[in-house]
């Protein structure tokens, strides 16, 4: 085997096809953050590469690269406001990678493209975190080892492959140690996201506007319960009428569109600075509880999603006055949070003057049909609870109906809909009960967020969709706090009680756009239990690695060391490091416990000894005597056997004592092996 470490050595066949491999690879998961005239310049570098492997072209001139390079700089720096700061600096190291990698030509610049490449994979893994994008990525990151193996060793890509496996193995239990035991530690900084792009809800409601998401199967996030005895039986009876995610909360109404309060957007200004947590219910009865950790997809967003009424002790998670929990950052990658929820409890019993006021304010001359309406209501039924409970009704007994696809409103939006069209979606029928409750003096807002859930049994969670995405109505009665009413549930109760696809199909919603997403198989049911078997994989993955929290961390040491302290966990490092690092050694041949027979020697002892078995011993015989010996024998009863034997004889005599070159030694060692396989069977 043939060391090297020249640099200005040039590059062997070899470790050009490795790398040809690795620039397609390395760049694969980064192809989102790529913009498309960098993708363009990469796919250039890509097939120049290619015919330099060939022999077709020669490699560009410097002065190319060079110019190439300055260009891109320049341009990056152009639109950095538009693609974001973090954005242009990964797209600026993207298009690095690719011109080095078309210019290099001596082992010093392979060297340079292999450490970049593992630059762009951590910054991969800063956004791709899901179990399968990290199997993807320790593949990418295997095949760039190569590479560097490939410069120091002059062997077959077959071997190349397998040390290059190896020494990733072998790092497995170091990162796995360090993963256990390292302190959970904060990020010293808040980077920037590397997405401008916002999914599923927004701050905004215009009626129709969550309609839009039922045509997106994406995740939105998942949630497991506690799978304590004490909860055991209370999670197999949550029905799905109980499934209300609360995610915003408008309270503001221009005519058109539903907006967040000013009053709530300046305590979420404020949020990380204050840090502020809800005073936890009066007379809470932790019987009626709910433990849960909810698991949520990147949304580039910061509200997240809860049951009422929601606490957090989760770190960068806020509980906001309106019930809502709020992260301080946004959540630009997979983000595990615990909560605690208490759905019998009282919703802010007192309400205060300034919420009353934004709860109860309506724009001026707008709707006059749907508030003369609420006056009649008012007449009708003086007292608030019976009045909107009228209100309910009316939506029941009128002919209304429920579609993902209503008729346009004009500008007097609630009166169009009441008494025009008659069609709608959730937030139609939510924003008009929150118009009529205001217009009869019952403070009242929108809520947005997810109901229901689909219930994965293999793992006891529950995945929530875009198509999902749901709003509804909540009034502050005295002595009751805020109430939450749907109005959909007058209308088209199989929806709240059932789900949502048991009021729709998939293929006149989420699946109408998307032709790939699992979700099709949903009505096959032996791909439908593949699809939960490997969702279930994930959401094991998500909860043991990305939401290995403090609190998880302290619960595995307790169970390896009983109580935790600095000396025990010290001790279990050096320990774990010096058992790791004697491994490591072993298998690197710095010692050995006992002398390692070769494997070519040790499957032709293993014949011999069957062949004495059968009363034909060997003795002290050459490989080729011996061989003799047996056809001799057996030729007559067994012809193929003896055959066989003195094929593999063959190849041994030339594997162990002949000088060959790598194919020649590789396609004896192929050879031996099956013929071995052939007399192993045969004996």
């Amino acid at each position: 085997m043939k060391i090297s470490d020249d640099f200005n050595e040039n590059i062997s066949r070899n470790t050009l096809f490795w790398l040809l491999l690795t620039n397609a690879l390395v760049l694969s998961p980064l192809y989102q953050d790529a913009t498309l005239w960098s993708i363009g310049i990469c796919c250039i570098c890509f097939v120049w590469r290619i015919g330099i492997y060939f022999g077709k072209v020669a490699a560009p001139p410097k002065l190319l690269v060079t110019s190439l390079a300055i260009g891109a700089a320049i341009t990056l720096g152009l639109v950095s406001k538009e693609i974001g700061m973090l954005n242009a600096l990964v797209n600026l190291l993207i298009l690095g990678y690719a011109l080095k990698y078309i210019e290099m030509r001596q082992i010093r610049d392979v060297k340079v493209v292999v450490l970049v490449g593992y630059f762009l994979i951590a910054f991969a893994l800063l956004e791709r975190q899901s179990m399968l994008d990290t199997v993807h990525l320790l593949f990418v990151s295997l095949i760039n080892t190569c590479v560097l193996i490939s410069v120091y060793q002059h062997a077959t890509r077959k071997i190349n492959f397998s040390f290059g496996a190896k020494v990733l193995l072998q790092s497995l239990p170091l990162a796995i140690l360090l993963f256990i035991v390292f302190p959970r530690l904060g990020p010293l900084w808040l980077a920037p996201s590397m997405k401008n792009a916002t999914t599923g809800l927004s701050d905004e409601v215009s009626l129709g506007d969550i309609s839009k998401l039922t045509r997106s199967p994406d995740l939105a996030f998942r949630v497991g319960f506690d799978n304590e005895a004490s909860n055991a039986s209370k999670i197999q009876l949550i029905p799905n009428e109980a499934l209300y995610w609360r995610a915003l909360v408008m309270e503001n109404y221009d005519g058109k569109t539903w907006k967040q309060a000013n009053l709530r957007k300046n305590a979420q200004q404020r949020a990380y600075r204050d840090r502020n947590q809800r005073a936890m219910p009066a007379q809470v009865d932790q019987s009626n509880s709910l433990n849960y950790q909810v698991i949520t997809e990147p949304t580039y967003q910061k509200w997240l999603f809860g049951l009422d009424q929601a606490f957090s002790e989760t770190d960068h998670v806020v509980e906001m006055d309106d019930f809502r929990l709020y992260s301080v950052r946004n959540i630009d990658q997979r983000f595990s949070y615990r909560v605690t929820s208490y759905p019998l409890s009282m919703l802010e019993p007192v309400l205060t003057p300034l919420t009353k006021r934004i709860n109860l304010s309506l724009p001026k001359e707008t709707n006059p049909q749907t508030q003369a309406l609420a006056q009649q209501f008012v007449k009708d039924y003086p007292e608030p609870l019976p009045r909107i409970n009228a209100m309910m009704q009316y939506f029941n007994q009128q002919s209304y109906f429920y579609t993902l696809s209503p008729p346009p409103l004009g500008n007097n939006q609630v009166d169009d809909f009441l008494f025009k069209n008659k069609a709608g979606f959730c937030s139609h029928y939510a924003s008009a009960l929150v118009f009529m409750a205001r217009s009869s003096g019952i403070p009242a807002r929108m809520v947005a967020g997810y109901q229901g859930g689909e219930y994965n049994p293999k793992a006891g969670y529950y995945s929530i969709y875009q198509y999902m995405a749901h709003a509804w109505t909540e009034v502050w009665i005295e002595g009751r706090g805020w109430i939450r009413l749907d109005p959909t549930a007058m209308i088209a109760p199989e929806r709240i009680l059932d789900g949502f696809d048991a009021m729709f199909t998939g293929q006149d919603s989420y699946l109408q756009d998307s032709l790939f997403t699992s979700l099709r198989v949903k009505e096959i049911p032996w791909l439908n239990d593949i699809r939960l078997q490997l969702a279930s994989l994930d959401f094991y993955w998500s909860v043991w690695v990305l939401g290995f929290d403090e609190e998880r961390q302290q619960q595995v040491l307790s169970e390896l060391l009983g109580e935790v302290n600095t000396s025990k966990i010290i001790i279990l490092m050096i320990v774990s490091f010096s058992i790791i690092a004697l491994v490591i050694a072993y298998y690197a041949g710095v010692f050995t416990l006992k002398p390692k027979q070769d494997p070519l020697i040790k499957r032709y002892s293993h014949i011999c000894s069957k062949f004495a078995d059968k009363g034909y011993p060997r003795e002290t015989m050459p490989p080729q005597a011996f061989a003799n010996f047996i056809h001799q024998a057996i030729h007559q009863e067994q012809p193929q056997l003896a055959a066989d034997f003195n094929k593999m004889t063959e190849h041994f005599i030339a594997l162990q004592y002949q000088v060959l070159n790598d194919k020649q030694a590789q396609q004896h060692q192929k050879l031996f092996k099956r013929y071995f396989r052939k007399v192993k069977i045969g004996l």
